[in-house]
This record gives structure tokens, C-alpha cells and sequence, in this order.
């Protein structure tokens, strides 16, 4: 398929542009090329439109009757940015053919011809993103307790224990190339080779090991190739343990926190006649156990909607419900954020019905319900000092909420820039959140045009973080600004961070050589320098967050943004920068002042002891 097959009319003039972010209105040329929608006044005071096809969500059609024919009319694009813009176009012909074009063109489902596979970055990679997060590096620095986000001295070869168990599961692990290779380097291999200090209630760092038993996916499709795994534990009993959960999401590592307790997360297991237990699944789970007393396995999806260990074969773990909503599948999720943006949208509605919209979305509900659990988990780790696995359903949505906040709660260096970043890769992209799937749809389509594996999951997750960042706007090395480039760029993106599925299409598709990371272009300084928090003042302390319904806060900043002018949030934030700025300046004379003062009380001193000498 070529792309100028669905373009129809590629140049249209006298087209007038209307956006819900402004009253204004522009007259100028329409341009669509295979990727982009543009829109041109030629005026220097007036800024041009650049529309990704793929930030189109929903195309409304209105034509203009006169005597009962079509003489133009206006085309809608509802975005996945949550902009609404309007094109009002003079004549039926292309009305008809504007619409069709753009239609077809966000409607495109071959990831092959999306736009991260045809950019080419005019800047040159300071580093490449997608060898920075790599799963051996990470989770040596989570094993040993080290702080995470890439190593700031690769000088290791190798890593010496990373040899898999012998076994007959999962052959051909030649097929992929060892992340190790090619000069790529490990500073932490000692984290998983003879770091061993832990508590003696817990699995020591030691104990772990890099198996590749599915690097040809075929034990958990979902998973990456490269896991970390109890080193107890053999090859075919991750096989037997993959089989008894639902796609083949056994149990595995998340987190180590510094007192040794650790996080792990799982799908459910299956509900198969004839199938009541697994002795591998349970063999896992009781080595993490260790000489703990006692575990916690925690139910994120609801009670009744998700199956759960047996009580009998699980008898040291304690299960606990913290459903995080009255939602049966993702797409629940997706209806309540439709909701939420519909609410935000209309701007006439009084007061109370506004607040009353907000209330029946469900959505701060979700939020409040996902902190809630995260800081339930969080607890049995620091305060109780036991293991936890979190699971819901198939692991892929309410799993991953709540094990990456616990780590933002319980971790500093996951409110860092880059360890926000190394977390979403770790918890999120190679954990197999199918990004594609979820974000082929946002909350414009209608409900019955979407599909069932639509969902909000992630965008839900930024929201927790926002609600942490208000609560302990300090602690936060990042500002907002960070999320909400996330948010976009999970949905359309000239980079291909947040493509595909799983990590078994990205490697089929060769994303990481074909494509740009999104990371090397938001760690460049220029971009990196926007991104940070002003406030940020390094905190290694435990946050704990009020799960009070009082303490939310509505994200307008990200929901009102084409709603409400935000121009005074951003001369704030100038305001604040300048402000610290002139107090950093202020120390720094204030420190050479008392230095000088210091310095003159001495020579006086000394003159004074000369004097009395004399």
C-alpha cells in the first residue's frame, strides 16, 4: 500500500482552522502527507499545525446543506492529546475527500508504515535509549540495593553468573544476541555475583541468577527474553510454573527493597479442570519466602473476578483484596477516562452539575483505589519486612500500576529523570504492557467502536505519580512537564519507545535499530534542562501519600490544558526558577562573604598576637 493512494487531496487552500484551545480562527493551506496533517497561514504571528494521522482519535463529519446539497462543511478531529480542532472546508468535493483521507490514514494498523519507522532524528544520539535500561544492568542494581537508571562507569566485561541452568526448556537462547556483547559493559556484576549481605530473613542478592529460558518466547510470550529468576529455581520448573499461570506470567522479580523483602508480580493462575496446584509455582514462591514468617499475596482486579492460590498449597502467604475499581476488563478503565474528559470539556455546565459529571466518571476513584493499594504493598515490604506478589488477571494493567508506585513511593532514585525512566521500561515496556493494543483507541471513540482491549492503564498510572508529585512536590527530580510528554508520547510518537506489544514484536520488527529511543532524545541537556523540578531537593526517605479523597487534586494541567489558558502555570513556574536561581546566587555570595569575613578575623588575629608579642 502506498500512502498517496489515500490521500485524495493533498494541498487544499482557503481551509479555516478552529481549536477548542482558542476562539481564534485561521485561514490558511491544508497539506497531508503519509504521516502528518499541516496547516499553514503564512504568517509569521500565526503558528502552524503539525497533526500526527496517529493523534487522531475520532473523525466527525458536518456538512454544510444548501437546497439540499452538499456545499462543504466541517471536519472534527477529536486527538489523543485530548486537542479538539475543527477544519471548516468551502467545497463538497473536498469536504468528502479531506475526511476520507484522514480516516484512512489514522485508521492505518501496520506498525511498518508508522511514523517512528520513517523519522530520522537532525540531531546526532549523545546515547542510544535503547541500550541504556538493559535488563541485566537494571537488575543488578536493584538486586544490590544500588541506585538504578543506567551505570555512570561501565567497566566490567562481563557478568559471570549469568549462565542459565542446564535444561531442555527453551533451546536456541544463541538466537538473540547477549545484551553483554559488543562492548556493552556492567558495573554492577557484583550485585548478582557475590553481594550476599542481605538480611538473613530474605533471599540474599546472591541467590538470583539470568536465565534465558524464553529467549524465543515461547514460555511467556509477554515477558522479555531475559529474566531474573531465583537461582534455586531450574529452568523447567519456570516452564512447569508459566503453564499454571494465565499467559504464562509466572512469578518473578519487581523490586529488592533495602531491608531484603521483595516485590514480585504474576497473572492469575488458571482456571483448568483437573489442575489444583503446581509445585514449581509454589517452590518459587517459597524461596522468596525465605525464613520469613509470612508473605502477602495482593489481588489488584477484585474479589470474584480473578482466581487465586489455594490456601492449602499457599499456607505462609496471607491474600489480600485491594481491587483498584469496579472494572471487569481495561476498556473499564478507558470508559471512566472518557468520561473524565467529557466532564472537563463542557464548559457550560454549572458548578455542581460539573463536580457532580467528575464524581460518576469513576476516575479519581481509581486513582485514589491505586495509591491506596500501592501503599498496602508498600507497607508489608518496609514496615512488615515480608515478601509480596502482586497480581490481577492477566498482569498486564492494575499488576503494573500498583508494583511500579510502590517503587516510586518506597525508592528515591525512581523520582529521578532517568529512574522514572528506567522504572517504565523495566515495569511497563519489557514487562509486556501491550502499548499498541491499549492505545489504538483513547476517549474520544465511541464506546461501542472500541475494542475490548482498549484501555487508559497507563495514563492512570501518570495520573498516581501527579498526585504524588503535588503531595511532595520536592522530592521529585522531575516536573510534570515529564509526564505529560509521556502521556503523548505513548499514544503518538516520532519514536519508537512505545511501540508494539510486547518485546517479542519489537524484536521482530528490529524497533531497536530501525527506530529512535524516546530517551536519547529527553536526555539531551538542552531537552533534559526543560524537564526538571525547580523545587527538587534529593529525599531517600520513604513518602508515604494521603489516600484521603480530600488530598487528590484534578490533573488540570494535563485534562484543562485546551480547555483552560495555562499561560499562568507556566509564568509561575518562570517565576519560581528565577527565584531560585537568585537564591542559589544569594548563597554563593553569602558563602564567600563569610569566607572573606573568616579570613579577616584571622588576620586581626594575628596582628593582635604580633602586637602583644611586640
Amino acid at each position: 500500500m502506498e500512502f498517496a493512494d489515500l490521500i485524495k487531496t493533498p494541498k487544499l487552500d482557503g481551509v479555516f482552522l478552529h481549536t477548542n484551545a482558542t476562539n481564534a480562527t485561521v485561514e490558511g493551506t491544508l497539506c497531508i502527507t503519509g504521516h502528518h496533517l499541516l496547516l499553514s497561514a503564512r504568517q509569521e504571528s500565526t503558528q502552524e499545525l503539525w497533526l500526527l494521522h496517529k493523534n487522531i482519535d475520532c473523525v466527525e463529519k458536518k456538512p454544510s446543506m444548501g437546497q439540499n446539497i452538499v456545499m462543504g462543511g466541517i471536519i472534527t478531529l477529536k486527538c489523543k492529546d485530548l486537542r479538539i480542532i475543527s477544519l471548516e472546508i468551502k467545497y463538497a468535493k473536498d469536504f468528502f475527500n479531506v475526511a476520507a483521507s484522514l480516516e484512512a490514514l489514522s485508521a492505518i494498523q501496520n506498525v511498518e508504515l508508522e511514523y517512528p519507522f520513517f523519522y530520522r532524528p537532525m540531531y546526532s544520539i549523545l546515547e542510544d535509549g535503547f541500550t541504556m535500561f538493559r535488563p541485566e544492568l537494571e537488575f543488578a542494581h536493584l538486586i544490590s540495593g544500588m541506585s538504578m537508571g543506567g551505570a555512570s562507569s561501565p567497566n566490567v566485561a562481563n557478568i559471570t553468573i549469568c549462565t542459565p541452568s542446564t535444561s531442555s526448556v527453551g533451546m536456541g537462547h544463541s538466537s538473540i544476541p547477549h545484551p553483554l556483547q559488543n562492548g556493552f559493559a556492567l558495573d554492577a556484576a557484583t550485585a548478582l555475583v557475590g553481594s550476599c549481605s542481605g538480611s538473613g530473613n530474605f533471599v540474599s542478592a546472591c541467590e538470583w541468577r539470568i536465565s534465558h529460558v524464553n529467549s524465543d518466547f515461547s514460555v511467556c510470550p509477554t515477558y522479555g527474553a531475559t529474566l531474573i529468576v531465583p537461582k534455586a529455581i531450574s529452568d523447567e520448573q519456570i516452564a512447569l510454573s508459566a503453564a499454571f499461570r494465565d499467559g504464562g506470567r509466572f512469578p518473578l522479580l519487581s523490586y529488592r527493597h533495602e531491608n531484603g523483602a521483595i516485590l514480585m508480580r504474576s497473572s492469575q493462575p488458571l482456571s483448568i479442570q483437573g489442575i489444583k496446584r503446581c509445585r514449581a509455582d509454589e517452590a518459587i514462591l517459597n524461596l522468596v519466602l525465605g525464613r520469613s514468617k509470612k508473605g502477602f499475596i495482593v489481588d489488584t482486579w477484585g474479589k470474584g473476578k480473578s482466581n487465586t492460590e489455594t490456601d492449602l498449597h499457599y499456607s505462609q502467604w496471607k491474600k489480600v483484596n485491594r481491587a483498584i475499581g469496579n472494572v471487569t476488563s481495561p476498556a473499564s478503565i478507558l470508559d471512566s477516562f472518557a468520561k473524565l474528559i467529557e466532564a472537563c470539556n463542557d464548559i457550560g455546565c454549572s458548578t455542581d452539575k460539573w463536580l457532580s459529571r467528575l464524581e460518576n466518571s469513576g476516575w479519581l476513584s481509581l486513582v485514589l483505589n491505586s495509591l491506596n493499594a500501592s501503599c498496602v504493598v508498600a507497607q508489608c515490604l518496609d514496615q512488615e519486612g515480608s515478601p509480596v506478589l502482586v497480581h490481577g488477571a492477566k498482569g498486564l494493567d492494575s499488576t503494573l500500576i500498583v508494583t511500579s508506585l510502590v517503587q516510586i513511593i518506597l525508592n528515591p532514585d525512581c523520582r529521578t529523570v532517568r529512574g522514572l525512566q528506567a522504572l517504565i521500561e523495566r515495569e511497563w515496556i519489557q514487562a509486556g504492557h501491550p502499548f499498541a493494543a491499549r492505545h489504538r483507541y483513547s476517549c474520544y471513540t465511541p464506546h461501542q467502536l472500541r475494542n475490548k482491549n482498549s484501555g487508559a492503564t497507563f495514563v492512570l498510572f501518570l495520573d498516581c505519580i501527579f498526585q504524588l508529585f503535588t503531595q511532595f512536590p520536592c522530592s521529585f527530580e522531575f516536573s510534570t512537564q515529564l509526564l505529560i510528554l509521556l502521556f503523548e508520547h505513548s499514544y503518538f510518537s516520532q519514536y519508537g519507545t512505545f511501540l508494539c506489544n510486547s518485546e517479542r514484536e519489537r524484536h521482530e520488527l528490529q524497533v531497536h535499530t530501525r527506530t529512535t529511543s524516546l530517551w536519547s532524545y529527553l536526555n539531551r541537556p538542552d531537552v533534559l534542562q526543560t524537564l526538571l523540578n525547580p523545587l527538587y531537593e534529593p529525599n531517600s526517605s520513604v513518602i508515604w501519600p494521603s489516600v484521603a479523597p480530600i488530598s487528590l487534586e484534578l490533573w488540570s494541567e494535563l485534562y484543562l490544558r485546551w480547555v483552560i489558558d495555562q499561560g499562568n502555570l507556566a509564568t509561575t513556574m518562570t517565576q519560581i526558577q528565577e527565584l531560585i536561581t537568585s537564591e542559589k546566587e544569594l548563597r554563593t555570595q553569602a558563602f564567600k562573604l563569610r569566607k572573606q569575613a573568616v579570613e579577616l578575623c584571622q588576620e586581626v588575629a594575628a596582628q593582635i598576637h604580633d602586637l602583644d608579642n611586640a
